[in-house]
């Protein structure tokens, strides 16, 4: 029961096999795929290996918090407004029609796409703005999302994941935009494993890394065709800006299409992504009038330095003391440490129930984890109502 007879197998291998065929040269072959565990699973029946990646990010525990993390505004009750759940599917979508036009491995880069922010903070880049500084004042190591993202899905959740996968997920980071995007060179899981370490200590390496497939080079361009227009959008429902405040007047439709559209028309049949030189030079401008008018507005991020960056604070003090002090009734035991998926990464085995990391790594997992709503619930429950937590004003569905 469940088992293909050895005709359907064939059948199946065929089907799958003149499908890789048809992809371009510079596509990445299932048959590439490379895991650190290997396991007999229905990928070889019904699945590639990437297919089945898909599957396991989808499926996994921490995916299902991308619905209330912020991607940019967070002090607004506008089911409108992006939040991470909508970004990485948009991501995937872009990255799924480029991929196409270039014959390349679509399992691959919409693993790469779903997988790219799990690790993400609450309150968007802010928030781990606020939690890398603490965890570098406290320990000289450094907090990056992507690199967070491969830690939730190889090491707290154990997901087995493919290299190609892994790979993409870490080299994702697009806050400065290329003309070319070439892959690097292809790397082994001890290689890969050196350069996830060193991340956590060389403060640069993060903008210098390169996927090693043409399909996480897909993903890492396509993060950003997915913000850059969005995120303008947004602020315009959130009544932040008005579209004559930018010199770049273009609607977020016409800017996805006009950079899709020049990506393909200068990448067909290359081992490499081109943008051409006039468009690149736009898309740059785009992006220094989205930090002018978005990211570095102070109405916009005033609110996280005042009232979310000192919350953050404490909370991390107060859990470091509760799990120092082996406070089993503390939200970090009960909703992390004892979590029936999440609580064994950090333990000897199952059997033996001894933690094995450090408490800042502990409550920077516990953190990091966290929607937007259950850090502000997590903080009024252990601190009140105070001066922060009441400072906290949602724009409302219905004016008064």
């Amino acid at each position: 029961m469940g088992e293909l007879s050895k005709e359907q197998k064939l059948i199946l291998k065929n089907i799958y096999d003149e499908r890789e065929s048809l992809l371009s040269p510079y596509a990445t072959r299932s048959c590439s795929a490379i895991r650190e565990k290997t396991a007999r699973t229905v990928e070889d029946r019904l699945r590639n290996p990437f297919s089945v990646d898909i599957d396991k990010i989808l499926h996994n525990v921490v995916y299902n918090r991308y619905v209330d993390k912020t991607q940019v505004f967070s002090f607004y009750k506008n089911d409108d407004i992006t939040r991470h759940a909508l970004h990485v599917q948009l991501v995937a979508r872009i990255g799924q029609i480029i991929g196409s036009a270039l014959n390349l491995n679509l399992d691959l880069i919409n693993a790469i796409a779903l997988g790219h922010d799990i690790g993400h903070t609450p309150f968007g880049h802010k928030g781990e703005e606020f939690l890398n500084e603490i965890y570098y004042n406290r320990t000289q190591r450094y907090f990056n999302h992507n690199v967070h993202s491969v830690r939730v899905l190889k090491i707290m959740t154990k997901s087995n994941l493919t290299l190609q996968v892994y790979d993409g997920i870490l080299c994702h980071c697009g806050e400065k935009t290329f003309d070319k995007y070439t892959p690097d060179e292809s790397r082994s899981f001890r290689e890969f494993n050196e350069i996830f370490e060193k991340c956590y200590i060389e403060k640069d390496l993060i903008g210098k890394l390169k996927p090693c497939t043409l399909e996480g080079c897909v993903v890492r361009i396509s993060d950003i065709i997915a913000y850059i227009g969005k995120d303008r959008q947004d602020a315009y429902k959130a009544g932040l800006c008005k579209s004559m405040e930018y010199e770049t007047n273009i609607s977020n439709k016409e800017l996805i299409n006009n950079l899709i559209l020049n990506i393909v028309e200068n990448s067909l049949n290359k081992g490499y992504l081109q943008i051409d030189r006039i468009t690149h030079e736009f898309l740059n401008k785009v992006k220094d009038e989205n930090n002018e008018l978005i990211y570095q507005n102070d109405k916009i991020t005033a609110p996280y330095y005042e009232i979310i960056r000192p919350m953050m604070g404490r909370i991390y003090e107060k859990m470091i003391d509760d799990f120092t002090k082996h406070n089993f009734q503390s939200p970090i035991y009960k909703h992390h440490l004892n979590h029936p998926i999440l609580g064994n990464y950090c333990r000897k085995s199952v059997s033996n129930r001894k933690i094995i990391i450090s408490a800042d790594e502990v409550v920077v997992d516990y953190i990091a984890s966290m929607t937007d709503d259950y850090f502000i619930d997590l903080y009024v429950k252990l601190f009140g109502k105070d001066k922060f937590s009441k400072a906290i004003k949602y724009v409302p569905y219905f004016e008064n």
